[in-house]
């Protein structure tokens, strides 16, 4: 299946199954630009999805269950290197958030449902205080 944007630009394509979007899909931007793709089934957005920017870099990838965020999640600033990554549960962040600076850790948090409930700004103390075990 494909829908066009009224300029002529592809806007989506991919599978259907009785009406619900199936399979894999791929979304542009109205410059033809690709946006988002990922797989679906019964109409929500399931296993792993990359997002991009209108410039075609790479914003944001992670893990869908049932149309829902979970699991880690990578976000990348404009040059496209990893800014953050987190462990989301329910689209909230629940679990750890390793925030980078040119692709160097600067800083650590833990939340539970959305919140933040603690800080780390130095590797070794984030180190002594967690199982790294938790990080997978």
């Amino acid at each position: 299946m494909k829908n066009y944007f009224n300029n002529g630009n592809l806007k989506e394509e991919g599978w259907s199954k009785n009406n619900k979007k199936t399979a894999y899909w791929k979304f542009y931007y109205k410059n033809g630009s690709l946006k988002e793709e990922g797989s679906f089934k019964d109409d929500k957005k399931i296993k792993y999805w990359y997002f991009y920017s209108q410039n075609e870099t790479l914003e944001k990838e992670g893990h869908f269950y049932e149309g829902v965020k979970n699991n880690w999640w990578l976000f990348y600033d404009d040059k496209g290197k990893i800014n953050h990554k987190c462990q989301l549960k329910n689209n909230q962040k629940n679990g750890y958030c390793l925030i980078y600076d040119n692709e160097k850790l600067i800083k650590a948090s833990k939340f539970k449902e959305g919140k933040k409930i603690k800080e780390w700004t130095d590797f070794s103390s984030f180190k002594k205080e967690n199982n790294l075990l938790d990080l997978r």
